[in-house]
């Protein structure tokens, strides 16, 4: 098998990042997004959307899972401080190419971004999953996050998704 890691995005990811994302979502939420979603994720709109979160700075983290030099998904999460002294860790996107899947770079990720989150005070953090995407869901219950009773319906142009939220700790250890 060859050496997986995870690394911070570069510029010169963007292209895979986009086209994971194309592929996975094409994946797993046909029926849900309509054709218009799917045609922006490889926009121009969308590589500069992606290569700006490259540099977006310290409080934002994007990732990479790389095998055998290959970038097979990716994570993006952020640090947002609060004026109270309180303040909220989000994963935002995690998706590994599903050709890719089952092989750990889904928790290599989110282990990675967590550790970042965690290095800038929250012990705690969450991600919000289409309710309809069962395998995220359990991805996530497998690292211990899970349900919090708040939820979302996002507008698709053609209907709405409704997400829910999960959350957990953010001291994850990597199991190899």
């Amino acid at each position: 098998m060859a050496v997986a890691t995870v690394r911070p995005a570069t510029d010169d990811d963007v292209g895979a990042i986009m086209a994971i994302q194309d592929r996975t979502w094409r994946t797993a939420y046909a029926g849900l997004l309509p054709e218009e979603a799917f045609a922006s994720l490889t926009s121009e709109a969308a590589r500069a959307h992606w290569t700006d979160a490259v540099h977006a700075g310290d409080d934002f983290h994007l990732l990479v899972a790389v095998e055998g030099g290959e970038v097979v998904g990716y994570c993006a999460a952020a640090h947002y401080p609060g004026a109270d002294d309180r303040s909220i860790a989000e994963v935002s996107a995690l998706l590994v190419e599903p050709r890719w899947g089952r092989r750990g770079h889904g928790g290599r990720l989110l282990a990675t971004a967590a550790a970042a989150l965690r290095a800038a005070g929250p012990e705690s953090g969450r991600a919000w999953v289409p309710e309809a995407d069962t395998a995220s869901r359990r991805f996530y219950a497998r690292a211990g996050w899970e349900p919090d009773g708040a939820a979302r319906s996002l507008d698709t142009g053609s209907g709405t998704v409704r997400e829910i939220r999960v959350g957990g700790t953010l001291d994850l250890q990597l199991v190899e």
